[in-house]
């Protein structure tokens, strides 16, 4: 059964939703919450300081009107306004706030009626996108190829564009080094919310946009058109957040509208360098704001990937490599996405310039000019030589199924080493080692961490050995 103060609101609701568009009613009103009716006093909780201050300054004579329709020429109107703490703690708060005095505009009976809102990427020195959303239509998650290094990134994308806003990943961040996919699956998961749900407004920016528009704004005295507009997203994707140090200002009106979004159930999407709690030069309260959803990270893509990675890529331009030369390549370049697609790009482009084929020897040519030398990397057989020639054990031994102490510490240990040096997958290092699972090979990993805390003569062998391998000693 609803309660006084709720059915006067509803009221209040029915009468507000005909006199505005749907998107600013959604934006405004749905989010306020009736408190209590007292002495002919309606008390609202509103989310936020901003929130109180936007209402005021833009829908107080349809506040004014409708107060006086229910609850006549005496009624009152007070805000119970949450403010922020500084950490995760919100407390709301009750002011007693007037109807103000009317505007100028009202007082000589001027029209009020919806602001037209500019839309803040077609400002001055801003620059202007050919869609509304500014994503790039070939970023999609069929695009992208998923591996043990960003499986948790595409799994929770694909999770929150199914319900934005109605899971518990939001905000959601993902964080990584450069080239490694970042924009690729947060822009992945606008197009497909926009293909899902077409009325929803989808927004990407980049923090430095965003950064460069707020200042526009300032100086065009337009704050309420940019405000406005990223109001009305019902995603909001911010890419490489860590742009935003140091922005005290910018900081401060992304932190009301993240707040705002956030409150009103909408969906936020960050990517960062970092993990929040290595931002330097953020606010506490913004902070403390990003660490309430899903925080993944995107790591450089394991050997597996890589292949994967280039056999999709040269499928999608046509181009037939052998296994023999992705494989080549996939072992050449281990730093990022992105580098790895320079390389395939130049492969191309020689190729075609040079009217060659694609083959070991161009590519070798290719490689030479972009990344090291292949041949001083530490490979799986350098270790599981270097660990053999150690313990006196054969290779024999160390892929065999025996179970006696000594081949199973020594073979732990090479797949330690195989996991800290090499950037092959659990699952291949254990293909290395006789066909073994990836949960050998973690337990592997913890049984050599558990030596090296309790065992000194141990960890002072183990010490030697790690020294030859760091620096590929010859054998």
């Amino acid at each position: 059964m609803h309660s006084d103060c709720e059915i006067i609101w509803n009221n209040c609701l029915r009468f507000i939703q005909e006199q505005i568009n749907e998107q600013s009613f959604k934006t405004w009103f749905k989010p306020i919450v009736p408190v209590k009716l007292e002495n002919n006093t309606l008390t609202i909780q509103v989310p936020s300081q901003f929130f109180y201050e936007w209402l005021e300054e833009h829908y107080l004579s349809l506040l004014q009107r409708v107060i006086r329709r229910e609850l006549g020429t005496e009624g009152k109107l007070e805000y119970s306004i949450i403010v922020d703490q500084g950490d995760t703690h919100q407390k709301p708060f009750t002011i007693k706030i007037p109807l103000h005095a009317p505007t100028y505009k009202q007082q000589h009976n001027q029209p009020i009626s919806e602001t037209s809102f500019k839309n803040p990427f077609t400002l001055k020195n801003i620059g202007t996108a050919n869609q509304s959303s500014y994503l790039n239509p070939n970023y999609t998650f069929d695009a992208f190829i998923e591996g043990s290094c960003n499986q948790l990134a595409k799994s929770a994308a694909q999770a929150i564009a199914k319900r934005p806003g109605g899971t518990s990943f939001n905000p959601f961040m993902v964080y990584g080094s450069v080239g490694l996919g970042k924009t690729h699956i947060v822009q992945a998961l606008g197009n497909e919310i926009k293909a899902l749900f077409s009325k929803q407004f989808v927004l990407y920016v980049s923090s430095e946009q965003f950064t460069a528009q707020f200042i526009e704004a300032l100086r065009n005295n337009s704050m309420q058109d940019f405000t406005h507009f990223y109001l009305q997203a019902d995603l909001l994707i911010i890419d490489d957040v860590q742009f935003l140090t140091g922005k005290e200002k910018t900081q401060e009106i992304f932190f009301h509208i993240f707040n705002h979004l956030h409150q009103a159930g909408k969906q936020i999407v960050m990517t960062s360098d970092c993990p929040p709690r290595e931002l330097k030069g953020l606010q506490e309260r913004l902070l403390s704001r990003f660490k309430w959803g899903l925080t993944a990270d995107l790591q450089q893509p394991d050997f597996e990937t890589r292949v994967a990675i280039i056999q999709s890529k040269m499928e999608a331009d046509g181009i037939h490599m052998t296994d023999e030369l992705v494989q080549y390549v996939a072992h050449s370049v281990d730093t990022n996405i992105r580098e790895l697609e320079g390389v395939l790009i130049s492969l191309i482009a020689h190729a075609s310039l040079n009217k060659e084929e694609i083959n070991l020897k161009l590519a070798k040519q290719v490689l030479q000019n972009i990344v090291q030398e292949t041949h001083t990397e530490v490979s799986i057989d350098y270790i599981q030589k270097a660990v053999a020639a150690h313990y006196s054990v054969s290779l024999e031994d160390l892929q065999s199924k025996s179970r006696k102490r000594e081949l199973v510490t020594a073979r732990q240990i090479a797949m330690y080493f195989a996991k800290k040096y090499t950037n092959h997958s659990l699952k291949s290092i254990g293909h290395y080692f006789g066909g073994r699972d990836h949960s050998t090979v973690i337990h592997a990993l913890q049984a050599v961490n558990d030596m090296l805390d309790t065992e000194p003569r141990f960890k002072l062998s183990f010490k030697d050995l790690q020294r030859k391998i760091k620096f590929k000693v010859p054998l």
